[in-house]
Formats: structure tokens, sequence, C-alpha cells
């Protein structure tokens, strides 16, 4: 998809459909909405009325064009309150118009610069914000369809009258089109079957993006034996009952100049999760390929990295491997060490990422970062108390959680804060080990999950756990541009973040 800024009238343009917005409850006698009422012969005012269209975020009306404007179809979206126009409201709305123009099998948009007359309006921003959105509406996964869909967007315009800079404006697409690109990567990393991303194959989509760096990023690979002198015994307890190898990796960036900081990237790396030996029932298994969305999202944030050249050293770490129930695997009621030397009762072999990030997190300490995140698709439940469209994060550092959340809301991802209650931690003492994988009761699991993380975190470590476990994966539609299917969660709200320190 080609997207840019145009500093003209977007009524002239020769898309084939134009797009304009309109505030909730917007007179319209405004002087742009009369004039797109006038090119419409009356229509606009008449389907308003009507439709009762208020403006709403979300609403739509659609015309076919007439004789004044050069486009097959014209698009009025309704853009919600006037009163502050957010990063979510113009992705709302952009993405609204490009699903539109899928439906009709159109091929190129002409779209209002929204949001040129709102106070906090930034045409970079802006920009950025419109041309996300379009890209990530406009991904399709058909790998292995043999007929490829043919409804994709190839141009979208973004049309200002007002535009005071646009080089500007260009800037911010141009930074969206690269999120766009590492959100893509992720969606398909998490999309593939299962059969087709096993470790081996995620550490070889992780080395792809090394290599496309041209050095920028680099890559170590451990192997199973690699991973016990490391005294990796959690990790390697989950994946022995697969017969897939497992595989621990390790990306890295730095930049040219002088790093600012150095952060740590954690994301769980469970390619499928059976379950284990506590098997899942088969219609909790089916999507069970998205159980690596951290990894996902680790990798898809590399993929960027060396085209945004953030002033910051940062390093991912992700073990990877299968669940899978075996004569050979890992049994309730076994203790396994961890490579902090805790020791963990595994009460529930599908409470098994923890187990994968009980050691990674332990590795990613020893570089002495001054922020470790963690991603994973954790706990179902983190979606019983926030639903299938918002994380869950939880942290030691309020300071640390308040800027991940102000990122997620700034790059269109919904987060919310729940607490590490310390007084919950006895729910996960064990009577043979120092801590146990799951609580003794059958609430407030999402909670229990992050004090089990927090056990191999150091006291004087800033960390932030992500349970991304509901908005990783859409089995319906979430809002106007996110498609059933892998969402690249957690790669817009990790290149926000960075960018902004």
């Amino acid at each position: 998809m080609q997207i840019k800024c145009v500093k003209d009238d977007v009524f002239q343009s020769r898309a084939d459909l134009i797009v304009i917005g309109m505030y909730e409850n917007e007179d319209i006698r405004n002087p742009f909405l009369l004039k797109a009422d006038d090119l419409l012969t009356g229509r606009l005012n008449r389907l308003i009325n009507v439709k009762d269209f208020k403006g709403t975020l979300g609403e739509s009306l659609l015309f076919s064009s007439s004789a004044e404007i050069f486009s097959e179809y014209f698009l009025v979206v309704g853009l919600g309150k006037p009163d502050v126009l957010s990063y979510s409201k113009l992705q709302e709305a952009a993405g609204l118009a490009v699903q539109t123009a899928k439906k009709l099998g159109l091929s190129s948009i002409a779209m209002e610069f929204f949001g040129e007359d709102a106070d906090n309006f930034r045409a970079d921003e802006t920009a950025e914000a419109i041309a996300s959105a379009c890209g990530i509406a406009n991904y399709s996964f058909d790998t292995y369809k043999e007929k490829k869909p043919q409804k994709t967007i190839t141009n979208v315009i973004i049309v200002g009258e007002n535009i005071r800079d646009v080089r500007q404006a260009q800037k911010g697409i141009e930074r969206a089109q690269i999120i766009v690109d590492g959100v893509s990567i992720a969606r398909d990393l998490v999309n593939t079957p299962a059969k087709d991303m096993t470790p081996s194959h995620l550490a070889q989509a992780a080395q792809e993006v090394a290599q496309k760096s041209q050095g920028i990023i680099r890559i170590k690979l451990y192997d199973r034996k690699e991973c016990l002198k490391k005294e990796m015994n959690a990790f390697l307890a989950v994946s022995q009952g697969s017969i897939e190898p497992p595989v621990f990796i390790h990306l890295s960036y730095k930049p040219s100049g002088r790093s600012k900081k150095l952060v740590a990237l954690v994301g769980k790396g469970v390619t499928f999760d059976s379950g284990g030996l506590s098997l899942k029932l088969g219609n909790y298994m089916e999507t069970m390929k998205c159980d690596m969305a951290g990894a996902a999202a680790v990798i898809g944030t590399f993929a960027t990295l060396a085209r945004l050249k953030p002033s910051l050293e940062i390093h991912g770490f992700i073990a990877a491997t299968e669940n899978m129930p075996s004569g050979n695997a890992i049994r309730p009621g076994d203790v396994v060490r961890a490579s902090n030397k805790t020791t963990i009762e595994i009460a529930n072999t599908d409470a098994e990422g923890r187990l994968t990030l009980a050691d990674a997190l332990t590795q990613a300490q020893k570089l002495k970062p001054d922020f470790v995140i963690d991603l994973a698709t954790l706990t179902g439940a983190c979606m019983v108390a926030l639903g299938e469209e918002i994380s869950g994060i939880m942290s030691n550092r309020p300071e640390l959680a308040q800027s991940l959340l102000k990122s997620a809301q700034e790059s269109g991802e919904q987060m919310w804060e729940l607490p590490l209650f310390s007084n919950y931690d006895k729910l996960i003492k064990s009577e043979v080990a120092d801590v146990k994988n799951i609580s003794t009761v059958n609430y407030g699991g999402a909670l229990t999950a992050g004090l089990f993380l927090q056990r191999f975190i150091k006291e004087n470590q800033p960390w932030a756990h992500i349970d991304i476990a509901g908005p990783a994966f859409a089995e319906r539609e979430f809002g106007s541009y996110i498609s059933k299917g892998a969402t690249g969660y957690g790669v817009r709200t990790l290149i926000k973040w960075l960018g902004s320190m």
C-alpha cells in the first residue's frame, strides 16, 4: 500500500473512494459539509435525517458519487465527539474507510486529513494514526489459499486544505509504514499453523529479521545442550514432551551513538500449547498456535529497529518450545529448579508459559537492564477480568506501568493495570518446593501468575508484565481495522514506549 499526503481539495480527488469525516452532532451548515452536500445534490442532508446519522464513532454513510465528483463512491465516517480527536478515534475512522473500500473491491482512497481543526492536531502524529490504521486494516493472511483475495487497497492519499507542513505529515506516514511492517510480521508469525511455526521456524524468522538489518541487529541461538549449561531447567521441562527441539533466542540492537538506556524485552514463545499432560479440551486447543504471540511481538518490534534507530540498547529474549503430551512429558507434581535456583512444583502442566518465562527473565537480568518488559499470552483469567480486547499490565514500578499505559493509549492499543497484590502470594506457596506454578484457588489467576513471575525478578529490577492473552488473537473483528486472527498486539505500544525514552 502506497500512502502519501497532499495539500489539496479532497473533493477534487480522483480516487475510487473519497472519504470525509463528520463530528458527532455536527451542524450540516458547516461550510465543509455544505460543500459535500451540494456536490452530492442534497443527498447528504437527506440521508443524515433518514438514517438518523449522528456522526458517532463507527457510523458511516456511503453514496454513489455524482457527476461533480471524480470518484465512484463517497463515504462519510463518524469521528465521534469533537472535544479531543484521539489517536484511537482517528484509527477507527480510517480503518472503517479501508474496510468499506475492500468490501466494494476498490483499490484507491482519497481521505480527508481528519482533525485539522482540532486543538491537539499535529500533522505528523495525526498522519501516523491514519496511515497505521490503513495499513493494519489492509492486512490479509492468504499464504495457504490457492485463490488469493484481490480486495486490497494499493493507494491512499491523505488530503488536507490547511496543512502547514506536508513534509512533517509525510514523516508520520513513513513512521506508520515501518510500524505496520513490524505489526504485519508479528501477525504472520502467529497466523502460521503450528506445524510450520515450530521453535526452529520461529528462530529462523528471528534470524531473517537480523539478516535484513544488515548487521544492525544481532542474534544468538542456544540449543537444548547449551540451555542445560545455563541451567534453564524450567524451560527445558516444558520442552521435554515434544519431539521438536527447543531454541532459546537472543536478539540484540545497539545504537550507533551512546545508548541512553538498556532495555530487555521478553516474549513467551510457546509455539503450540496442548496443555501437556494436563491436556486442554479440544475447543480450547484450536487457537493455541497463538501462544507465541509475545515472542512474535518482540520479533516484530525488532524488525523496526534498524529503520527507527532508537538511542537505546535493546535485547530480546524468547524461550521457544512446544508444550506437548508424551511419555517423556513433565508430570503434575514434578519439581524443577529454574536458572535462578528457585525450585518450582509443577501442579499443572498447562501453566507452562510462566515456567519458560522464569528462565527467560533470569537470563535477561544478567545484562543488568534498566527495564525488563515481558509480553505473554499467559492466562485465561486475564480475559475473564478484562475481556478480549484489553491486556493487563502488572509492574513493580508504578512509573513504569504508567509510561507503558500512556504509550498503549497513544498507539491505539488497549491496556489496563492490574495489582501485584502481595497477600495473594501465599496462594502459590508449595509444600515441597519454593513456589507452585498455579494458585490453590480458582480466582485471581492473572494476579497469581504475575506474582509467580515476580519471584524471578530481582528486588532492584524495574519490570513490567503484560498479559496479552485476550488481544493477541481476535476471534471476532476488533473495531474497524483489526480483522479476525492475529493482531500483532504489543508491537505498537513497545515502539511508542521505546521512542518516548
